[in-house]
This record gives structure tokens, C-alpha cells and sequence, in this order.
């Protein structure tokens, strides 16, 4: 009669078994025999309740898929002879990507003659990453693409690691509310 390694239902070790005596002892304990490793000489079975082992990976497949962070590139337009206020606004733009963990295509579009100076758009790209290098790296060096210049710039920190500090700073903001609302509540009874 064909024989199968058995395990237990806390994971402990059976020993080999025929496979009669080890549906009875699924029987008698009222669980499920279950073939973990088919290929194995012999087969390993374990003894479990199949419907529950089914419903927690299932739910372990859920929690991944939430917890996974999807990468958005996010893009950001300039122009070689941009103004020093509008440039800043942009890296604003560039710097608050980053720190949500998006990466950020910088495109320099270039238009009329300032396609033969396409050293301009080089230098204000180098500029902009020198400027973000805290918080990304370039991920693409600039390349020039018909009448634009695009760089690529990646965050250093994750996607997940980014949404779990904004949490952590939301949290923190929700605690110090509280003290703040309960001290103003209080000044207006000390008045009365």
C-alpha cells in the first residue's frame, strides 16, 4: 500500500504512514489530509482544516495587494529661459513628488531657436537634480527627444515608506489637536 510522510496539525512530525491510516487519523480528528509536497519520495501530507487554511491565504493574498504601493511617474514641464520664481514653484512641485515616493519625469520643451542651444535645457536639468539630491537621484541622464530634453528622477525612499511617514505625521497631528481643543474649551469656563 503507497505510503505518505505525515504532519501533524501543529506542524509536528508524524512519520511515515500508509495512506489509510493516515485519512483515519484525519478522520478521527476531524480535519482534512491535505498533500503539501507531491513530489517528494514519499509524498508529505499534512492534516488541516482545508477551508480555513484557504480563507487565511486568501486573506494574507488581500493584505499584500493593500499594502502594495503602485509607482506613479509623475511629469513636470519647463522651458529653457524660465523665471527664477516660476522655477521654484516647479521644484516645489519636483520636491513634493519625491517625497510621496513618485518618480518624476523633468521635460525641457524647447521651441524656435532654442533648439540649436540645447545646453541651456542640459544645465537647468543638472540644476534641478542638484537641487533635489536629497530627497531623489536621476534615474535617466537627459536625453535629448526631438524638440524636448527629458530626465528621469527617482526618490530614494519607497512608495510604502513614504505613505507609512504620512500616516505616522497624520497620527501625530490627530494627538496634538486634542490637548490644544481641551485647553481652549477650558480658558472660557476659567473666565466665567
Amino acid at each position: 500500500m503507497p505510503e505518505v510522510r505525515l504532519v501533524g496539525p501543529n506542524g509536528e512530525q508524524v512519520g511515515i504512514v500508509s495512506i489509510g491510516d493516515a485519512l483515519k487519523l484525519a478522520q478521527e480528528s476531524d480535519l482534512d489530509l491535505v498533500e503539501v509536497a507531491a513530489t517528494a519520495r514519499p509524498p508529505v501530507c499534512k492534516l488541516m482544516d482545508y477551508g480555513k487554511f484557504k480563507y487565511e491565504s486568501a486573506m494574507k493574498a488581500r493584505e499584500a495587494r493593500r499594502n502594495q504601493a503602485h509607482t506613479i511617474i509623475k511629469e513636470i514641464k519647463l522651458r529653457p529661459k524660465i523665471d527664477p520664481h516660476d522655477y521654484e514653484t516647479k521644484k516645489g512641485h519636483v520636491v513634493r513628488f519625491l517625497k510621496a515616493g513618485d518618480k518624476v519625469k523633468v521635460t525641457i520643451m524647447f521651441r524656435g531657436r532654442e533648439q540649436s542651444r540645447p545646453e541651456l535645457g542640459f544645465r537647468l536639468l543638472q540644476r534641478l537634480a542638484e537641487d533635489v539630491t536629497d530627497l531623489g537621484f536621476v534615474e535617466s541622464q537627459p536625453k535629448q527627444d526631438g524638440r524636448n530634453m527629458i530626465m528621469v528622477i527617482g526618490p530614494h525612499k519607497k512608495k510604502a515608506e513614504a505613505k507609512a511617514e504620512k500616516a505616522a505625521a497624520k497620527a501625530q497631528r490627530g494627538e496634538d489637536r486634542p490637548a490644544e481643543e481641551s485647553a481652549q474649551e477650558q480658558q472660557p469656563a476659567q473666565a466665567q
